[in-house]
């Protein structure tokens, strides 16, 4: 019998629908069903992929959706408005289909209150077009039922169809075998008897398959927080909720076949065609009268002569022609719409970037300030980013000031219209660790357990859990011989990848010709309206997508030039900066690239190092380079920098066209100069060569691999042999394009952002305080950042100063040759008091703390921010001590305002009795010993989230040298791809942030950080070594930690403690770890030494020495020369199984540094910079 889904819940409903679109469609093909509606729960965000996917199935989609009403959208008070009912929409025809994005799109913008929801009022004034069914046990009419009020559900029934009118409202009838729904069958049929309004029959499809039911409860279980045992939650009866097959319908129904009948009768009036062909580009508004092609032209050409020489003919050829492309693609407004909020953000002194993407290889673009690269000078191509053979969108990213993004958002908003313009959603998916994570917590796995198999499923960037099957054998042994673990991973499969939670889009903002609601619906995410189409389906709808980034770096440059002009009074302008000044290459050959765009992560600092770039070409190669895949080619880039006469070709031809880069491919526009200069290609067929290389479509490949070699019949394309290049050769190029093109990198957008990176290095070369102070205020919420930066600043001279009530600024600024602490940084000040705090001042500094409080309106501070600022230091230069004022300070504070309300009860103004020369009140501070500096310190971190006066640690540097890892070398070895997961190290730090909590067993596990020089790592320890170690394990105590690194998807490094031991210089127990962990955990060979000078020649290849060696060096003294000098930093930076050994030059003392580096010519290049070359050797160590 023919029968058509009327009522189906997709994966996009949200932790609700289990079901997969392809999954409905495959399984509703092979079922022989022609038409099939979605119906998802008050949202379309699924719509586009299900039309294509039905669509490529031969099966007609119908667009609908299960709306939730409200007696009235717009009232939202307690608990009697969270009330709402069901209600099923189909869009019959196009009106139906607009009138449907706009009351989906209503029921957030106007009535969302825990739900979106809509009303009768508004369904009547959108109802044309659409066909309403009356849903589930959740829906008003069934409701009625349930309650015995027949009469009303009639009546409701009754009012429904007059205002949809016969034949476009349907009583809906289910079966799923729950006891209600008996009931209101009997109530529905028996209002469609009385009433004429007809029956349909739908099935509440939940999930694809019977067998899915337990998958759909454990993900309604997620949604809710839920534990699949918890006997009071909301589930879905039985296992009925899944896609029938029509034969099975009819058997439900067999008492009412017109119920079935109807289904079919329903899909074949819905007809829908979605639109991929128009495009709603914007207009740019111009005045009545202008020639928006004129206007156009004279504006590029304007820009083009600033740029460039009006003789210079390339520049004036390749405008020519990027001009017609333009025209003729019909972009000429979205280039002006480009231009002009570039230039909104640029009068407002709002940072814009130098260019992102293919964009910066357009002449037009630069031109138009839109880019501010030459893509002349450095060899960008246009048809990178525009291919007049193949027309696809424009599109141009920009990255903004990301403090002040919102800005040029918002002018956006404005300029066209709140109707026009719109944020794009975004959908977190559950992946297949997160997954593996949800079920587990769900089944009262223990978490030990689910850590330990989620943690089998390997670091690959999308790996799903089939393929972690497949590649890890401890995985699949797990799978294959623990019915949990395989019940667990079972479940974790049905549900990985399916959408988790809406959010907003970084970046994305369409801007329409159109109201967005005519091709797309809306919501609010928070107080951001996106549309609820993701990025792809707004793309393929016709709307345009462009990228509004916020980047920090930008709010960095910008700062330190306010910085750099407020103490210098110098104006630095990047504008035409040549970008070749030897001293800033000197500093990043030598991995000083912290806090440097693009070239920070500690992988990057090391091929820095190997490289030593010289131009800007070989920081663009650079960025490029550093990725998995091209990683590869890096030895042999290295090569070609050092020894050129190394460097070779297939073919003479390639030389212009690799010679930049050493002879390596790098880049996509390298391939496709190939495929032109030693073929013939066009341009624009050159980047279809380049994108069909990409994605490795085969077809293409070998159809172009011909072309590329004899070239076309009809002698469009000459071909590489006749051009000079044997088919041999020729074969072999293509060859190696094939292997490299799927890891090229866009020069486009590298050299761009080399252009960033270049900018943030010269400021920190020449004014380096100034860039780390406009750097640490970029990054004044992440206190691991901070304490980073503050490091390095101590360790490069740059004194850090603590917040002072008359010299602090809101944020970090520069004082000399050192960086003063903000009020703003302090915990309890907020914004509004460090105004009110620096305004009073500009007239005079404060001169004592009584005065401090007399002068700042009561309003403005309590006694929360005053003991804060006290114990951070804010008040040290006036001479008090902090232990005194803190014993006192409250006191003061209420004589103060005791002495206001007197003066205002005897109608004196304040301001006036305390005129400039009058004395203060009289400060009576206890005598109190001051605070041990190591409390200082604790109150320190405490209000500012940093160590200032100094840092605990400090004092264990030497002691704790030999450790093979830091926070800081664990943190950056994760983020540059290290597999460190379940690595034991031992590290030293200071105990902070500890909190217990209570497991189902009743025994306690702890959760604290341990701080280090350099940075923090989240500690876990679980309730067995907490017993043991619970005395140890104090906050601000030093402690030695043993225990694993443990890397999980999407967060930072955590380590799971196993052993820990109070910290002291000397300790027997201390030594034996740190001895332990430098010999990696192996036993340590005997050793004898025989010494000699390394000579140049000598130096280790890149990959480094082979046989067992080691490194001595010599230093005047341990303490000073390791800390000051930056030895213990640069040995962590190449972990590896050589030990490191020191004698003192004062003493003749020998020690052990460190048991595992990696000797390599970076490594001992810097170590004779820093110590000289006659105190660095390398050594033989002879098994013994």
């Amino acid at each position: 019998m023919e029968f058509c889904h009327l009522h189906v819940h997709t994966a996009y409903s949200l932790l609700d629908g289990a079901a997969r679109i392809s999954d409905l469609m495959d399984r509703a093909k092979e079922m022989g069903m022609t038409h099939m509606a979605m119906t998802d729960h008050g949202v379309m965000y699924g719509a586009v992929e299900f039309y294509t996917e039905a669509k490529a199935r031969g099966i007609t989609p119908i667009l609908g959706c299960e709306v939730y009403v409200a007696k009235n959208r717009l009232e939202k008070q307690g608990r009697v408005d969270r009330e709402y009912s069901h209600l099923v929409l189909l869009a019959e025809n196009q009106t139906g289909y607009r009138n449907l994005l706009k009351l989906v799109s209503l029921g957030f913008l106007e009535g969302y209150y825990y739900k979106p929801r809509i009303d009768y009022e508004t369904l009547e004034r959108y109802k044309e077009g659409l066909v309403v069914l009356s849903a589930c046990l959740a829906g008003d009419i069934p409701r009625l039922i349930t309650s015995g009020q027949m009469e009303e559900a009639k009546a409701l029934a009754v009012r429904l169809d007059r205002m949809m009118g016969r034949g476009n409202f349907y009583l809906e009838v289910q079966d799923h075998g729950i006891r209600d729904q008996k009931t209101v069958n009997a109530g529905i049929v028996e209002i469609a008897r009385e009433t004429g309004i007809p029956l349909v029959a739908t099935n509440d499809v939940h999930y694809v398959n019977q067998e899915d039911a337990f998958a759909q409860d454990v993900l309604m279980c997620i949604q809710m927080g839920k534990f699949l045992d918890d006997e009071n939650r909301m589930r879905m009866e039985g296992d009925q909720n899944y896609l029938k097959s029509g034969e099975e319908m009819a058997r439900l129904f067999q008492a009412i076949p017109e119920a079935v009948h109807h289904t079919m009768e329903i899909a074949r009036r819905c007809h829908v065609e979605l639109d991929f062909n128009t495009h709603y580009l914007p207009e740019y508004p111009l005045p009545p009268g202008t020639d928006r092609d004129r206007f156009f032209y004279d504006l590029v050409k304007t820009g083009l002569l600033e740029r460039y020489d009006a003789e210079n003919r390339e520049a004036l050829e390749r405008f020519e022609y990027e001009m017609g492309v333009i025209h003729k693609m019909g972009y000429v407004d979205y280039f002006l719409v480009v231009w002009d909020f570039i230039k909104y953000a640029k009068d407002h002194g709002i940072a814009v970037g130098p260019g992102r993407g293919s964009a910066a290889g357009s002449i037009v673009a630069y031109a138009l300030g839109i880019t501010d690269i030459d893509p002349l000078q450095y060899g960008l191509l246009f048809e990178r980013f525009l291919n007049p053979d193949r027309i696809s969108m424009p599109d141009i990213d920009v990255d903004f000031c990301y403090e002040r993004r919102q800005e040029v958002i918002d002018y956006v908003f404005e300029k066209y219209g709140s109707d026009h313009v719109s944020q794009i959603i975004t959908f977190g998916t559950m992946a297949a660790r997160a997954a593996i994570r949800d079920v587990g917590r769900v089944m009262r796995m223990p978490y030990g357990d689910v850590d330990r198999v989620a943690k089998m499923v390997p670091m690959e960037l999308g790996i799903t859990i089939d393929r972690a099957l497949s590649i890890s054998r401890e995985l699949r042994g797990a799978y294959e011989n623990d019915d949990s673990v395989r019940s667990l991973i079972d479940t974790a499969k049905r549900l990985e990848g399916l959408p988790r939670h809406a959010g907003t889009h970084a970046a994305g903002v369409v801007i329409s010709r159109v109201p967005i609601v005519e091709v797309a619906p809306l919501q609010k995410n928070d107080e951001t309206i996106t549309t609820q189409f993701a990025m792809s389906a707004v793309e393929k709808l016709g709307l345009l997508k462009m990228d509004f980034l916020g980047l920090r770096n930008l709010t960095v440059i910008q700062d330190a030039l306010t910085l750099i002009r407020e103490t210098t009074g110098k104006e630095i302008d990047f504008t035409g900066m040549v970008m070749e000044d030897q001293r800033v290459y000197e500093m990043i050959g030598e991995g000083d690239t912290d806090g440097v765009f693009q070239l920070e992560s500690s992988g990057m600092r090391q091929l820095l190092r190997d490289f030593r770039p010289t131009r800007f070409e070989d920081i663009v190669a650079c960025i490029s380079l550093f990725r998995p895949g091209p990683m590869d080619q890096i030895p042999r880039y290295v090569r070609g920098k050092q020894d050129p006469g190394s460097v070779t070709y297939l073919h003479e031809k390639l030389r212009p066209i690799l010679d930049v880069t050493y002879g390596c491919m790098v880049y996509q526009e390298q391939v496709m100069q190939i495929v032109r200069d030693l073929a013939g290609f066009s341009l624009a067929r050159s980047d279809l060569v380049r994108k069909a290389m990409a994605k490795k479509q085969m077809d293409v490949m070998q159809k172009e691999r011909e072309v590329f070699i004899h070239g076309t019949s009809d002698g469009t394309v000459p071909g590489a042999v006749k051009n000079g290049v044997s088919e041999a050769v020729a074969n072999a190029i293509f060859d190696q394009m094939m292997d490299f093109a799927q890891y090229a990198f866009n020069k486009s957008h590298a050299a761009a952002y080399g252009v960033i990176a270049y900018r943030t290095a010269w400021l920190k070369c020449y004014y380096p305080v100034h860039y780390m102070a406009a750097l640490l205020n970029s990054c004044l919420g992440n206190s691991d950042k901070v304490s980073q930066y503050i490091a390095y600043c101590r360790k490069h001279k740059m004194e850090i100063l603590p917040p002072n009530v008359n010299r602090s600024e809101a944020k970090f600024t520069v004082e000399g040759n050192g960086i003063r602490f903000g009020l703003g940084a302090v915990k309890n000040v907020g914004m509004k008091a460090v105004e009110t705090v620096i305004s009073q001042r500009r007239e005079k500094p404060y001169q004592t703390f009584t005065e401090f409080v007399e002068r700042v309106p009561q309003e403005a501070i309590n006694k929360r921010m005053v003991e804060s600022m006290i114990l951070s230091g804010c008040f040290d230069e006036m001479g008090y001590s902090r232990s005194a004022l803190m014993a006192g300070f409250e006191q003061i504070m209420d004589g103060v305002i005791g002495q206001r309300r007197k003066n205002i009860a005897g109608q004196i103004n304040l301001f006036d009795a305390l005129v400039e020369d009058a004395p203060s009140m009289a400060e009576h501070l206890p005598s109190v010993p001051e605070y041990p500096l190591s409390e200082k310190l604790t109150q320190e971190k405490n209000m500012t989230g940093v160590y200032i006066s100094g840092h605990p640690m400090m004092d264990f540097a030497e002691f704790l040298a030999p450790l093979r890892h830091s926070t800081l070398s664990i943190a950056e070895s994760a983020e540059s791809g290290e597999n460190l997961d379940g690595q034991r190290v031992v590290l030293g730090g200071i105990i902070g942030g500890l909190r217990t909590k209570a497991t189902r067993s009743g025994t306690l596990m702890a959760y604290c950080q341990l701080e280090d020089l350099y940075s923090t790592i989240e500690v876990l320890v679980f309730p067995q070594a907490y017993d043991r170690l619970r005395l140890v394990l104090q906050n601000d105590l030093p402690v030695l930690a043993y225990g694993r690194i443990s890397i999980r998807e999407e967060e930072p490094p955590s380590f799971v403690l196993e052993d820990a031991v109070r910290l002291a210089v000397g300790d027997p127990q201390c030594l034996r770890m740190i001895q332990m962990d430098g010999q990696g955990g192996r036993g340590s060979p005997s050793v004898s030494v025989e010494s000699r000078p390394l000579k140049a020649e000598e130096l280790p290849t890149y990959n480094g020495l082979a046989g067992n060696q080691c490194i001595w060096i010599r230093m005047k003294t341990f303490t000073n020369d390791f800390l000051n000098l930056g030895i213990l930093e640069t040995l962590k930076r190449c972990p590896g199984g050589c030990s490191v050994k020191a004698v003192s030059k004062d003493t003749g003392e020998r020690r052990l540094i460190s048991g595992a580096v990696e000797v390599t010519p970076s490594l001992i290049q810097r170590l004779m910079e820093i110590l000289g070359e006659d105190n660095v050797r390398v050594v033989e160590v002879k098994q013994g």
